[in-house]
């Protein structure tokens, strides 16, 4: 039998090829499971304090409220609302697009859902007419992404779930009960469209503003004399936005000690106490 022995160049080729081939099949992994299972998001603020803190890296469950075009990579528009597609529960720390710019991400707690009667009255949140119950903590001071000091009374808010299914126990942070933010109107939230808001109530551009959504989706109704803090405000946020459920810490970082590109510090800053810890 007469057999040919392979040319050093042959071998090389086909070394290449099964290299190629194993990369693309590693990205198509990593696309899937970014896509559909859990995705990673970093906290760059303080709108989240005292549940998350700047510098906490979480993961969301990407499949907790079903699929839209968000919740692949470059949101690809090939279709619309959501496949095997479930709301959140009241209480939920979600992720969703920002909906005057859906390439910016947004982490919010959602309060409202669709139907629901959303008010604030002196800095407490009512749901449906009923107020949250909520009891303190003590004081509580952070400081913010740009160093600027946040310091307030910590409560214990117990959010009703849907249906009766109990209450959400998280913590928010209140500095005042004044202002416009804290004497609201109430909203109706409608259809197909969520009502969310930060746990650090009086620093978080939520849904109580309502600036530039007088038309399109999730619109402020017409006739309500809504909030509004700038003509790009949140508002309603529609379901279709959802890109998942923050279910816990992953890592955490004090990036407010120093410099983010100051990586030898890194080690130093590790916040060990919140690694792998359940988002209340």
């Amino acid at each position: 039998m007469n057999m040919r022995k392979k040319s050093p160049s042959a071998d090389k080729q086909e070394s290449w090829i099964a290299s190629i081939r194993q990369f693309v099949v590693l990205i198509v992994i990593v696309v899937a499971v970014r896509s559909l299972w859990v995705e990673p998001f970093n906290i760059p603020s303080a709108s989240m304090v005292p549940t998350l803190q700047i510098g906490d890296f979480v993961v969301v469950s990407k499949s907790s409220y079903g699929y839209s075009r968000y919740s692949f990579p470059f949101s690809p528009n090939f279709f619309s609302g959501r496949i095997w597609g479930s709301l959140p529960h009241r209480g939920d720390v979600a992720v969703f697009r920002f909906t005057q710019d859906t390439s910016i991400d947004y982490i919010k707690r959602i309060v409202g859902l669709p139907g629901d009667h959303i008010r604030m009255v002196h800095g407490e949140l009512f749901v449906n007419g009923q107020k949250v119950p909520r009891q303190s903590l003590g004081h509580y001071a952070v400081d913010d992404e740009f160093g600027n000091p946040l310091e307030g009374e910590r409560y214990r808010e117990m959010l009703p779930r849907e249906n009766g299914q109990g209450t959400a126990a998280h913590d928010i942070l209140k500095m005042r009960d004044t202002d416009d933010a804290n004497n609201t109107s109430d909203y109706v939230v409608p259809q197909g469209c969520l009502f969310a808001m930060g746990d650090d109530r009086d620093d978080s551009a939520d849904s109580r503003f309502q600036g530039g959504r007088d038309t399109g989706q999730c619109a402020a109704p017409p006739g309500n004399d809504f909030l509004k803090a700038s003509d790009r405000d949140l508002g309603f946020v529609p379901v279709e936005n959802l890109v998942g459920h923050a279910t816990y810490v992953l890592f955490s970082i004090d990036l407010l000690r120093h410099p983010a590109w100051q990586f030898w510090y890194w080690p130093t800053e590790i916040r060990w106490n919140r690694i792998l810890r359940g988002i209340d």
